[in-house]
Parts: C-alpha cells; sequence; structure tokens
C-alpha cells in the first residue's frame, strides 16, 4: 500500500500507538489501514453418495478440480457465501448444513471454511469460473488434479468419516507448501 484510500497521502509502515504490529499508516490524516486474512467458503455437496465438484476456469490452478467455494463478500454470512458460491460456480441449489472444515493458510493469509451441504436437484451447470461440474463417487475423485490442500483435507476427512458414520468438525493449519505443490 502506498497511498491512503481516506485522503490520497502517502502511507507509512510502522507499529501505531497501542499496537504491536506494523501497519499502513496515512502521514497526513493518521487513518490506519488494517489489512486481514480473506476468507473462503465452500460447499461440499452431496448427492446419493456422490460429490459435487468443480474443474476450475481461472487462475490459480487453472483446470484443477475443486468444491465450489470462493471469498466471502462483505455484509454475508458465512453460510451465505456458501450458498453464492455453490450457484455461481456450479447453477446448484443447496440445502446447506453444519461447518464441516476450517483449514487456516497463513502464509497467503486465508481462512477455508467449508460446509457440508445437500444438493436439492439435479439441475446444476457449469458457471463461468468452472470448465465443467460433476457429480464423483469416492472412486473417482482425481486425487492428483485436486486443485488445493484444503479441498484435499477436506475430502479426506469427509469420506473417513463417511465410513466411521459420524460427522466432526476438522481443523487444521497447512504450513507454506513446497515449490512446485499446491497451494
Amino acid at each position: 500500500m502506498n497511498y491512503c484510500s481516506h485522503c490520497g497521502a502517502q502511507v507509512s509502515l510502522k507499529i501505531p500507538a497501542g499496537d504491536s504490529l506494523p501497519r499502513h499508516v496515512c502521514d497526513q490524516c493518521g487513518t490506519i489501514h488494517y489489512q486481514n486474512p480473506k476468507v473462503v467458503v465452500g460447499a461440499l455437496v452431496q448427492w446419493e453418495g456422490s460429490i459435487l465438484m468443480c474443474r476450475r476456469a481461472i487462475e490459480p490452478r487453472y483446470g484443477y478440480w475443486t468444491l465450489p467455494a470462493g471469498f466471502m463478500e462483505n455484509n454475508e454470512t458465512c453460510g451465505g457465501a456458501a450458498l453464492r458460491e455453490t450457484f455461481e460456480e456450479a447453477g446448484a441449489r443447496i440445502a446447506l448444513g453444519p461447518m464441516f472444515s476450517f483449514v487456516d493458510l497463513p502464509h497467503i493469509s486465508q481462512i477455508h471454511i467449508i460446509y457440508r451441504a445437500n444438493l436439492l436437484d439435479l439441475d446444476f451447470k457449469a458457471g463461468d469460473e468452472s470448465l465443467e461440474v460433476a457429480l464423483m463417487a469416492e472412486e473417482d475423485i482425481p486425487w492428483s488434479e485436486i486443485a488445493f490442500r484444503s479441498i484435499d483435507y477436506t475430502l479426506k476427512c469427509f469420506f473417513e468419516d463417511r465410513k466411521r458414520g459420524q460427522y466432526d468438525l476438522h481443523t487444521t493449519s497447512l504450513a507454506i507448501p513446497t515449490p512446485g505443490s499446491r497451494i
């Protein structure tokens, strides 16, 4: 950040009084510009034992498979974001269930929240951000083509829980990926 979005003056990176972390502070009006993690929200959508998957039509990870998910908007609930993103990416109407996974990704300042959900009907189609959407049984999941580690984690937890017959809330923090690996 170089300039204040409040008055347009130059900002400096410094620790404001009463704070413990460096922030962008306007040299003219004193506005403190906080930069906080982004929230990605989505749904693990089920239909008769299969999961709704989306093949990405955008970067990052163009052409790889993921669950319908995306950035939460201002003035939106987490559940509302999951419903919206599922409709935008897969044209799917869902009944939202409980939160299933919460993944910290501190190296990119994001958190990923995935809800369990049920597909209401088979009237779904690829949205602008998806090349294709498909219902996949566990044995059909293209594990080597999963776009993000948080989705890989979520899917593996889901299938383990399904085998046990009990679904829990799963949380983890993913470290910086090795060069060439998934985000």
